[in-house]
């Protein structure tokens, strides 16, 4: 029977391995629900978001609620930059606008450590923020998962 706490694909990663968690969290985030997307990291996971330091899932779910209920029409893309046996290394960029309308595009880096489950332990996120006009906007797809047929970063020179 799997252990209900994993989280494939396991590590050691593959870069194609690497890819895939990266867009199994970028389709978690879009999707914006605090306690599922808290499920994919450990109990005890440890943060670093900008100058924030958070421990465990509890406090993740906080977070990520208030998170989201700023930042509106949320919409992110991650790209894996790195990766080892049970560490891998993303750029993103999300866009999203506050209540007075103000668009912004965020950009970062984040370091992940994986456990033997492929469970998050921990992240450490730098991020930037540039305010946008709303016409600048490069991230326009309906729903809560980026298409396949979407640029990723890369692509949209970002």
């Amino acid at each position: 029977m799997p252990d209900l706490e994993q989280r494939p694909p396991l590590p050691p990663f593959t870069y194609d391995d690497a890819v895939i968690k990266a867009r199994k969290a970028e389709d978690a985030w879009n999707g914006k629900q605090p306690e599922k997307v808290a499920m994919a990291y450990t109990p005890d996971s440890r943060w670093r978001n900008r100058s924030e330091f958070l421990q465990g899932r509890e406090q993740i779910a906080a977070f990520l609620t208030n998170k989201w209920q700023k930042e509106n029409e949320y919409r992110l893309i991650k790209e894996v930059w790195a990766h080892t046996d049970n560490r891998i290394a993303v750029r993103f960029v999300y866009e999203w606008h506050d209540d007075q309308g103000n668009w912004f595009r965020s950009h970062g880096n984040e370091n992940w450590l994986f456990d033997e489950n492929g469970l998050m332990a921990e992240r450490h996120a730098s991020i930037n923020d540039v305010a946008i006009a709303e016409q600048d906007r490069k991230f326009r797809w309906e729903g809560d998962v980026r298409p396949d047929d979407h640029p990723g970063l890369t692509e949209l020179g970002l």
